[in-house]
């Protein structure tokens, strides 16, 4: 599953669309998909937005298997714990799936981030959902996500949506690849 939040006109900008991101951690919802996340795949840049070495520890909400899709990974790097570890990949999307697939086992792979990897993602036919989270704000300007999709490829269908918080609906859409 791949999923991101967004402005209610499509923009992503992460200081702005998420300012009830500590009210979002107490929900049911996002208990759930901790609990069903069995590794996660993120961008270099997504990786990079905080400091890695204060966010990958034993407080990570996802104490899973990290994938860094990067074409240069760093040579100091957290090492994480026994359940969080952080693996770069070079080689392309299709590696990263294949390898947080491996690690996730029978839980779900969630691909976190940002748009160029969501969009990667879905673009490559191995991404079966994707969850858009909009928040009521408009930002008028920024990076969009879903920019660069290969839109005679793929149909969605939704298969839910519900209010998260009182700032946030959540849309999951089945991805089938024409």
């Amino acid at each position: 599953m791949a999923g991101m939040t967004v402005s209610l006109d499509g923009f992503m900008d992460a200081d702005k669309v998420s300012p009830d991101f500590e009210e979002l951690l107490e929900t049911p919802a996002f208990k759930q998909m901790i609990e069903q996340t069995g590794a996660v795949i993120m961008g270099r840049h997504t990786y990079e937005m905080a400091d890695p070495f204060m966010w990958i520890n034993d407080d990570y909400e996802f104490q899973v298997p990290l994938f860094i899709l990067t074409r240069n990974p760093p040579e100091k790097f957290p090492k994480g714990n026994d359940k969080l570890s952080v693996t770069f990949v070079t080689d392309g999307i299709e590696s990263a799936i294949t390898q947080a697939r491996d690690a996730a086992g029978d839980k779900m792979v969630q691909i976190i981030g940002g748009a160029d990897t969501i969009q990667q993602a879905l673009n490559s036919g191995l991404c079966d959902e994707f969850q858009i989270d909009v928040m009521s704000l408009i930002l008028g300007k920024g990076l969009r996500l879903l920019e660069n999709i290969d839109t005679e490829k793929i149909k969605l269908e939704r298969i839910s949506s519900q209010a998260i918080t009182p700032m946030r609906t959540s849309i999951v859409y089945k991805v089938t690849r024409l």
